[in-house]
């Protein structure tokens, strides 16, 4: 089967896996949401937890109830060539892995 070119072979994407029941991993991972926020809490108040884990905690909570801060990149251009020419193969990388992978 051949596409044109720029379109995709899959527009909709992975179709998700279906239990027996009828759920996704998507489903049954949402039942699970109260407690899990419940238990990163726990452990973000524990003073007794490593300073890494209860960091790690908080950050899960923040990320899901206000979503992921916007990453900015600042860059400074002084050779439009060069960056082109970097785009230009990293493209062709990313080509070659794919159609490796074929």
């Amino acid at each position: 089967m051949t596409f044109q070119k720029g379109q995709s072979g899959n527009p909709g994407g992975r179709p998700p896996a279906v239990l027996p029941d009828g759920r996704t991993i998507a489903d049954v991972a949402r039942e699970h949401t109260a407690d899990a926020i419940e238990t990163l809490a726990k452990i973000m108040r524990d003073d007794e937890q490593p300073g890494a884990a209860r960091v790690s905690a908080a950050n899960a909570i923040l990320d899901r109830g206000w979503g992921r801060p916007k990453q900015e990149l600042d860059v400074d251009v002084k050779n439009e060539s060069a960056l082109v020419e970097a785009i230009r193969r990293g493209n062709e990388r990313v080509r070659a892995m794919t159609e490796a992978d074929a």
